[in-house]
């Protein structure tokens, strides 16, 4: 890639399938991911153009080993922590912006019942998760009317229709919120979406992400364990601990690794693009490109501001990122101000990559000119597959946070992407 992450700090847990073992014998997950990327790469455009559910990508995830990396290791998975899911998410959003979104959404709807469950009811589902090898999809978020519970001698039935959820073409579990009977309180709720009571599956519509099987979800009399219940959603105060108010942030850096890695990824494509053609402003020049390095002053102005963009974008993020990773090891112990601290770090890492992704997707392609229009090139990918997610998180929300903590020290409310 043109703009590098940092390097990773050591790894720890468990080899998955598919995991290139270090000297000292864990997984080095990275590796496996730029691994992963590269097979991605090679047919990305045309795996895009067509538009199939990402049956496919689905196995070569699972297959990697990649899909558990975050369950920890005494429980049959990767043993790796979020510093690492998200240098993965970033990997794999670089080939592959559909693929990476899937992947980063599974792993945090994975890790639902870490901050919503209580340890041993986490612990029952991950082993459950590692021993099934799980794809999770779903969605949490709190932008429309909630799923409805209904009790039942056995547990719930669970009724109503959700607009969007990530994954739900190729998922073999869903997490989505639930409304609590009588109370109305949201709910984190796990579904097994093989019952013939679920419906629905990925928009065909939809002008980027087109692998990222996202759609509506219909639940007509979904059986509901007690078990499956995992905890509340709310966002009164008080209802959510500190340590679990550490979803929001978390699901935020998602996002904002996810637009950096389609960021960084269209970069490194007009990059060797830029090198094989004449720059669109010596057009008419006979001294075109080919064998030598690119001097046009303007394109080289260009590819200078948007590498400070990336970088400038990528540096937050890390900053949110180190946060967060604190934040995480407090446990319990972590309280109110600095899990707002950590909330606003991150939304402001969310909205400086949502404008950098934009701005570079936008602008990259005028570095290459007229050759990067050719549908053969697939450059477009990258900048649909941007507007596609940066719609459903528009930057002004987290702009708003990142004021009134500012101005008047107002925590963020709890909220969640889509």
């Amino acid at each position: 890639m043109t703009i590098a992450p940092a390097a990773p700090p050591p790894l720890s847990g468990e080899p998955g399938r598919g995991a290139r073992p270090p000297r000292d014998g864990t997984p080095d997950w990275p590796h496996i991911a730029r691994e992963l990327a590269d097979d991605l790469a090679i047919d990305a455009v045309e795996r895009e153009q067509a538009g199939r559910p990402p049956a496919d990508e689905v196995a070569r995830l699972r297959e990697s080993g990649l899909l558990t990396l975050l369950v920890p290791a005494e429980h049959g998975g990767g043993g790796a922590d979020w510093r690492t899911a998200y240098t993965v998410v970033r990997t794999v959003a670089a080939a592959d912006g559909a693929v990476g979104h899937l992947l980063g959404s599974h792993y945090f709807l994975s890790h639902g019942p870490r901050f919503f469950a209580g340890a041993g009811h986490a612990a029952r589902i991950e082993r459950e998760f590692t021993a099934g090898q799980w794809f999770w999809g779903g969605g949490i978020a709190s932008r429309e009317p909630p799923l409805m519970l209904t009790p039942t001698a056995r547990g719930h039935l669970l009724d109503g229709h959700q607009r969007y959820g990530s994954g739900v073409g190729v998922a073999d579990r869903l997490l989505v919120r639930a409304a609590a009977p009588g109370t109305g309180e949201p709910l984190a709720v796990l579904v097994d979406p093989a019952h013939p009571g679920c419906t629905g599956g990925a928009a065909g519509d939809t002008f980027g992400q087109r692998l990222a099987a996202g759609g509506a979800l219909g639940f007509d009399a979904v059986p509901v364990g007690r078990e499956d219940v995992l905890g509340s959603l709310s966002p009164d105060d008080g209802v959510l601990s500190p340590f679990a108010g550490l979803a929001a942030p978390t699901a935020r850096l998602v996002s904002a690794q996810y637009c950096l890695g389609v960021a960084e990824g269209l970069l490194g494509e007009v990059r060797e693009q830029g090198r094989a053609v004449r720059s669109p402003w010596q057009a008419f020049s006979p001294q075109p490109w080919p064998g030598s390095p690119p001097q046009d002053p303007y394109v080289l102005t260009a590819y200078g501001e948007l590498a400070v963009c990336a970088r400038a974008a990528s540096a937050l993020a890390d900053q949110a990122v180190d946060a967060l990773t604190r934040g995480l090891a407090r446990g319990e112990d972590l309280d109110d101000d600095e899990c707002a601290e950590i909330a606003v770090l991150a939304s402001a890492a969310e909205a400086a990559a949502s404008r950098a992704a934009q701005e570079i997707t936008s602008r990259a392609l005028e570095a290459v000119g007229a050759s990067a229009a050719l549908a053969r090139h697939g450059l477009d990918r990258f900048w649909r597959d941007t507007r596609s997610h940066t719609l459903r998180e528009p930057v002004a929300h987290r702009l708003r946070e990142v004021g009134d903590y500012f101005l008047n020290g107002a925590h963020p409310p709890f909220s969640l992407p889509a």
